[in-house]
């Protein structure tokens, strides 16, 4: 039976996310005495790759020419990519993967995968579909941190090709790297929620920014403002993906959160206090409510 601390993992993308598995794993699965274990990493730019090798995080490190070396020593392979080039990743590296080995993404979307991993994968590669929901507003290697996992949920989405050993394998990675909560789901299901809990969530932080007309008026700010739209601060490229790639589910949350924004709009312009008041009193219970079911299952 395979053992975490005694595995060669491979991180393709070392920006914040894969900087932080990295450090994750580094500080939390191969610090246990006796590890024989191995961090892999291989991004295009260079900076990184020197960075997280002076730092000890990574054991050796691989130019994106050079993947394909990686690849056939990992046990364990995270795909930190775009949705699309992650997809794309795995076509043109098929055959170099190492045999028995897992390989997972870190995707914001999930349908793009149900329709393509069967006829990508090979039969001995065991590709696993998750999501870390964790992270910073920042972008790159050196805004990573081990800690953004603590706490935190991680996303499973478990096919009928994955080998039971090799799922009980990553819910333990997972839970080694911090995770406190690991919530097993659908392709759909996962692109509908977090369509909501994620993408609606950016969508309306940028447009309250973008609705600013005085960029001076933070000055007034009392904290409100600054919470809520603090993920306004956003990887255009990625985000323009994700939001076009969820475009059907997250077009129909944006409708119904107009909807109500309209219903708030005309309670006040109506000054129809019963109205709005009855509004705020439902908002308030209903976000308790929202609480005490994360509570459970945390």
């Amino acid at each position: 039976m395979r053992k975490l601390e005694n595995l060669v993992y491979g991180i393709v993308g070392l920006g914040i996310m894969g900087g932080s598995l990295a450090k994750a794993i580094r500080q939390n699965v191969l610090s246990i005495s006796g590890s024989c274990g191995k961090i892999y990493a291989c991004n295009r730019s260079t900076a990184c790759l020197s960075q997280a090798l002076s730092e000890g995080v990574v054991d050796k490190t691989f130019t994106s020419d050079k993947v394909q070396l990686m690849l056939a020593e990992c046990d364990f392979v995270f795909v930190c990519l775009y949705p699309h080039a992650t997809l794309d990743f795995l076509k043109v590296n098929r055959d170099f993967f190492k045999a028995d080995s897992i390989v997972t993404d870190i995707s914001g979307v999930k349908g793009i995968f149900e329709k393509s991993l069967p006829s990508l994968m090979r039969s001995d590669v065991d590709f696993i579909i998750g999501h870390p929901m964790a992270g910073g507003e920042k972008e790159g290697y050196a805004a990573s941190k081990a800690s953004f996992f603590v706490n935190h949920n991680y996303i499973l989405i478990p096919q009928d090709y994955n080998k039971k050993e090799n799922l009980l394998l990553m819910k333990d990675l997972i839970t080694a790297m911090g995770f406190s909560r690991i919530t097993e789901t659908s392709c759909d299901i996962h692109d509908y929620k977090i369509g909501f809990t994620s993408q609606l969530c950016h969508v309306i932080a940028s447009a309250l920014v973008e609705s600013a007309q005085d960029e001076g008026i933070t000055a007034f700010g009392g904290g409100s403002f600054e919470d809520l739209t603090r993920i306004a601060m956003i990887n255009a490229p990625l985000w323009t993906e994700l939001f076009i790639s969820n475009k059907e589910k997250l077009c129909s949350h944006i409708e119904v959160f107009q909807q109500k924004m309209e219903e708030f709009r005309r309670a006040i312009k109506d000054e129809n206090s019963e109205k709005l008041k009855a509004l705020l009193e439902d908002t308030r219970q209903k976000r308790m409510r929202m609480g005490s079911i994360c509570s459970v299952k945390s």
